[in-house]
């Protein structure tokens, strides 16, 4: 709205009308005629109609709340005369610039928590990269990942879901210092832009966080859920590299934190990843990219045969991924990429091509498999941790049309334990559909056997180190008895895996187990030369 002059800082029409510029500025305190002065000034002496514009000055009225407004000044003058006075208009402009600062705000906060949005967190972080670069001073980020948050969503809802999120954030906002960004980056993932920090008060910081949401308990209707937290820390000072650099290895630092169970906060060493660049899993990733992206995986089968008279049911085969060999090379073997893949998280992304491949040549004819036998396909422990990876191998049965006993998925101790919520859904979901599942290289971890008694598994496979030299080895012998006996009481068949010499498969046969597999029996084909006598 527009304002007339007389009310200028609340004086009077009387105390302003006709005034000098001189006598106008003896009537306002030394701040307002600073922001009032220059065009005030600059009309008497130009004559010309000035804005202030941008220049906004704030007026109290009344010791009422401050107003945003604009000014405009004209010189006032008789018709052929010199300049009597000017006449002021004042806009109000404090409604705009709420709307302004409001639009501001939204368009660099996090809707749901109130954070600052990726865009913002990283305009932020360029600058603490700018003055680390600089050498002024040294900064901390923090990059993390919520565990077991799917969960939530899964079982009561992303209302739950958004609940919970905005929950926790206020938990990582009171547990950081006041001059610390936080930011909501991603569906379950924030992080921490902890300007002028040490890495040592940076590690206290982030060790607060853990504990803040490791206590925290979310109640929803008549059930309680306790998360975590894993978190990748990395130092910003001179040498921090790029944006995307920092992220990087603030995400790989906090994925480390992640895999090594009970370790929830990593700091990134550079040491690290040149280790990872010389150990070549740079070029390694670079060469998955290329598969995922052209198709250009193939299929191997290894055999799992019977052992003892009586085993009719069970896995046929076990199936492994390979990469296509350059110029004519043989195809490269998992050994070679896994650590890679597993570094740049991209095990999910391998096991859904492997199970796509796998239930279409099922669905349309091209793999046929004894009656009564299943095809073994490995699961990850990341994809175990990837809540939409169970709709999307419901998704494939549906589509190809395999049936689900014909397959029977392979899942380890550690990757069962690491990420057992979702691994106890997705297990209890498909073998309702009535797929099998076998507890693979069991015996690398039998302190954790009490969370995995109560799964639906099917068969046990015992860890190959058992195995080797078994006919020779009396401790070997001892453990592999214990664990056929540990598996009758549960009901579970047992299947022996990397038996490589005569000795060790008569000594299993004696034993009593049911199924063996390894080199003795035959090694990894091609699947495209099947069918194979089984």
């Amino acid at each position: 709205m527009n304002q007339p002059a007389a009310t200028l800082f609340g004086q009077s029409a009387e105390a302003i009308v006709g005034k000098s510029f001189a006598e106008v500025a003896s009537l306002v305190d030394e701040t307002d005629r600073h922001s009032l002065g220059d065009p005030v000034r600059t009309a008497f002496t130009t004559g010309n109609r000035v804005s202030a514009g941008k220049r906004a000055v704030l007026v109290p009225a009344n010791g009422a709340a401050e107003r945003s407004v604009e000014i405009s000044v004209s010189p006032l003058r008789p018709e052929g005369g010199d300049i009597a006075g000017v006449v002021v208009v004042l806009h109000d402009t404090s409604e705009l610039r709420g709307l302004t600062r409001q639009m501001t705000y939204q368009a660099s906060h996090d809707a749901l928590t109130g954070l600052v949005n990726r865009r913002e967190f990283e305009r932020r972080l360029q600058e603490a990269l700018d003055s680390g670069r600089a050498g002024d001073v040294t900064h901390a980020l923090a990059y993390l990942d919520l565990d077991r948050f799917k969960v939530v969503n899964d079982t009561c809802g992303h209302t739950a879901g958004d609940n919970m999120l905005r929950e926790v954030a206020t938990l990582i906002r009171d547990a950081v210092r006041d001059s610390d960004t936080v930011g909501r980056i991603g569906g379950d993932e924030f992080a921490l832009l902890l300007v002028g920090c040490p890495l040592e008060k940076a590690r206290q910081i982030a060790d607060d966080v853990v504990s803040s949401v490791g206590d925290y308990r979310f109640v929803w209707k008549d059930k309680i859920f306790n998360i975590g937290v894993s978190v990748g820390l990395v130092e910003i000072g001179r040498d921090g590299g790029t944006l995307e650099d920092i992220m990087s290895s603030a995400d790989s630092a906090c994925y480390v934190a992640k895999k090594q169970g009970g370790v929830h906060v990593h700091v990134y060493s550079a040491r690290e990843e040149a280790t990872a660049r010389h150990r070549g899993e740079i070029h390694w990733l670079q060469k998955l990219q290329g598969a995922l992206r052209d198709n250009k995986f193939e299929l191997y089968f290894q055999p799992i045969v019977h052992a003892r008279a009586g085993a009719v049911h069970g896995p046929a085969l076990e199936v492994f991924v390979r990469l296509e060999g350059d110029n004519g090379l043989p195809a490269e073997p998992p050994t070679q990429f896994i650590r890679a893949a597993e570094r740049y998280r991209l095990m999910p992304l391998v096991d859904r091509w492997v199970v796509q491949a796998v239930l279409s040549a099922l669905g349309r004819g091209g793999l046929k498999l004894p009656a009564g036998r299943s095809l073994a396909i490995n699961i990850a422990g990341q994809t175990l941790g990837d809540a939409e990876f169970l709709e999307f191998v419901v998704d494939c049965f549906d589509h190809t049309g395999a049936a689900p006993a014909d397959i029977c998925f392979e899942v380890t101790e550690s990757s069962v334990v690491a990420n057992l919520d979702h691994a106890r859904r997705f297990i209890e979901v498909l073998h309702g559909m009535g797929c099998e599942f076998a507890l693979d290289d069991f015996g690398s971890g039998l302190s954790s056997f009490a969370n995995l008694k109560t799964l639906p598994m099917d068969y046990l496979k015992i860890d190959g180190s058992f195995i080797r030299n078994l006919a020779a080895d009396s401790v070997n012998q001892a453990m592999v008895a214990a664990m056929i006996e540990l598996s009758r009481s549960l009901n579970f068949r047992v299947v022996a895996e990397q038996v490589e010499d005569q000795s060790s498969l008569d000594a299993l046969k004696k034993m009593g187990i049911d199924f063996v597999q390894g080199f003795i029996i035959a090694r990894p084909q091609p699947l495209s030369i099947l069918p194979v006598p089984l």
